[in-house]
């Protein structure tokens, strides 16, 4: 496991901008410094609302072979790498995000500690209520919610749902991942009450009839995990699915932002998914930090952020993301610039210079 500075390291380490900056808590900044809001009414004429889901799944200290301390750190750990960044200035377009975009931090959910590491259904429905509170609240302010979490239902089907009982109209999803979390079941708790790791988006299908797999744009997972049946099922029903050896040997990234469309033909709003295991060792830093869940032929840091980006602009309804990969700073580096970048395509959309 990579070491991650402290908070007073990181702070000695800042170059970039002043120690003025908004905080939640002592050590956890604002993402990129932007306003704390702390009530719904705080978030009156935003655009994009940063949300925290801190939660890891399933009983004991350790998710997928790793301590979930390091699993829960992620919602701190991506703000702090955040506020090492001047603002929201990206040069690689020369726009300034904040010129166009009220982006607003509300804060993490208050999501009881015992619940990751206790998982009960109980516990888990009650954490998966508070995300769903705060999405809730962004989409009612009119504003993309953008849920930073690890694991499901907080960090998935708590967006997922709230979304497609706002849009008025069908819904198409965008997800990037190692597995396709489609199970007929959660395995952890074997309830059918609950969108674990392994069924999220299976009960979603079921539970909100928006969505149609059609309109099911799927990118990134490979090799041997899956079941036949279930892969199949998606793929008779319509599916865009691009697994990496496909995204590698034919469509490069180019072939997978043109095939992003598929989301939206036909629909009114999208839902984007980022699991971030989808990287396996690929990123900036090597797989063994994910535990089990690393796999071979993994997406780069850049394609992830370049989707990211190419679904800011084409527009999107909610964003979240969860197995972010503990311990290493530039990983979480690499979820400020994804976030980041989809801002930066959300503005170029609100100023009519998407160029799509």
């Amino acid at each position: 496991m990579p070491h991650y500075p402290s908070w007073q390291d990181t702070l000695a380490g800042k170059t970039w901008r002043t120690t003025h900056f908004p905080r939640i808590k002592a050590d956890m900044p604002t993402f990129l410094g932007v306003p704390y809001a702390i009530r719904d009414e705080d978030l009156a004429g935003a655009d994009a609302v940063i949300i925290g889901a801190p939660f890891a799944a399933g009983w004991g200290t350790k998710y997928s072979g790793v301590d979930k301390a390091e699993w829960l750190a992620a919602t701190v750990r991506v703000r702090q790498q955040s506020i090492r960044y001047r603002g929201g200035y990206v040069q690689d377009f020369d726009l300034d995000i904040f010129e166009h975009l009220k982006v607003v931090d509300y804060g993490d959910v208050d999501i009881p500690l015992e619940a990751s590491y206790e998982g009960t259904v109980e516990r888990i429905l009650e954490a998966q209520e508070g995300v769903e509170r705060k999405v809730k609240a962004a989409l009612a302010a009119g504003a993309v919610p953008i849920v930073i979490g690890q694991n499901s239902p907080c960090a998935s089907y708590a967006i997922g749902r709230p979304v497609a009982e706002h849009v008025k109209g069908p819904v198409g999803m965008i997800s990037l991942d190692t597995h396709w979390d489609c199970w007929p079941y959660d395995w952890a708790t074997m309830n059918d009450h609950v969108a674990g790791s392994t069924n999220w988006k299976d009960k979603l299908f079921r539970d909100c009839p928006s969505y149609a797999i059609r309109n099911l744009v799927e990118i990134g997972e490979r090799g041997m995990l899956e079941n036949p049946e279930i892969v199949r099922h998606y793929l008779r029903n319509g599916a865009c699915f691009m697994p990496m050896w496909k995204i590698r040997t034919e469509l490069g990234i180019q072939g997978v932002i043109d095939n992003l469309r598929h989301a939206y033909d036909g629909t009114a709003g999208v839902y984007a998914h980022f699991d971030m295991d989808v990287l396996g060792g690929a990123g900036p830093t090597e797989g063994d930090i994910l535990g089990e869940l690393a796999e071979p032929i993994g997406m780069t840091d850049y394609e992830a952020i370049r989707i990211a980006h190419e679904v800011g602009k084409r527009g999107c309804d909610g964003l979240s993301f969860l197995c972010i990969p503990p311990g290493s700073a530039i990983m979480y580096r690499v979820i400020v610039y994804a976030v980041t970048y989809f801002l930066a395509g959300l503005a170029m959309r609100k100023a009519g210079q998407t160029g799509t």
